[in-house]
């Protein structure tokens, strides 16, 4: 492996079913905000951060995001895209672009989130670690109505609270973090789990609870501008929230958990 690499595998071969005819005609990785697609954002902050090698394992309208490619070659990357399959699950196309990586490890995220975190200091730290899988997780907003109680007394009521975690009422020491769909994972250690990886359907809900009680794990929780996005409102919620992405320009790590 080359240490001067820095390997992102930007996963974008899904349907974006639930941005309902926006979703027929693109990727939802190519939905624009501001007049910029998500993955524009996605690979500038990238090229920010010191990555400079990219694999895209394409799958549903995988032509348009070439066409993308081509007309934004100012990236000035080394970007591989590999057509894996209009329906293949997520561990397949991970495991049929391993042979792409070249470097120790890989930064693995989804294709339909803007952000603007320290990737450069985050990547740094899971080195030094050197451990198998780092998570990122981020604050999120709970789209609902809350109340709040202090001491014992109604307070107030707000919605769009935003949080960083949740407790669970059966076990009140489990604390639960967001995960931003972004890890950092030896690549060795990938190239182990490729059977596994192919007997994901269910990528995350199926991978990563196998690999975590195997392997040493690390949760980084960031303090950054990260929104993802799964519907239209979600396309709408971030364009707006996308004029304060200044505000973010200077992110901190700011809680390390180490799974023992």
């Amino acid at each position: 492996m080359n240490t001067r690499i820095r390997t992102a595998i930007i996963l974008c071969g899904g349907r974006g079913s639930r941005l309902g005819d926006l979703g027929k005609k693109i990727p939802k990785t190519l939905a624009k905000v501001q007049g910029r697609e998500i993955l524009w954002y996605i690979i500038n902050i990238l090229k920010k951060n010191k990555f400079n090698h990219i694999i895209l394992p394409l799958g549903y309208k995988g032509n348009l995001i070439k066409l993308f490619l081509k007309k934004n070659k100012f990236f000035d990357m080394n970007i591989d895209y590999v057509n894996t399959g209009v329906n293949t699950n997520i561990g397949s196309r991970i495991a049929r672009v391993l042979n792409k990586i070249k470097s120790d490890d890989i930064l693995l995220l989804n294709g339909d989130a803007i952000f603007n975190i320290n990737l450069d200091k985050i990547f740094k730290l899971h080195k030094k670690n050197k451990t198998e899988i780092t998570f990122l997780s981020g604050e999120i907003t709970y789209p609902y109505g809350t109340i709040g109680i202090e001491k014992g007394e109604v307070k107030e009521f707000k919605r769009n609270l935003v949080y960083d975690a949740l407790t669970i009422r059966s076990n009140k020491s489990y604390i639960a973090y967001n995960y931003t769909g972004i890890s950092i994972i030896k690549s060795k250690f990938l190239e182990k789990m490729k059977n596994l990886l192919k007997k994901s359907i269910n990528f995350e809900q199926f991978f990563f609870p196998k690999i975590i009680k195997r392997k040493k794990c690390k949760i980084v929780k960031i303090n950054g501008f990260w929104h993802s996005v799964d519907n239209i409102k979600d396309l709408n919620a971030v364009d707006n929230k996308l004029n304060d992405i200044r505000k973010y320009s200077k992110v901190k790590i700011i809680k390390k958990i180490i799974k023992k």
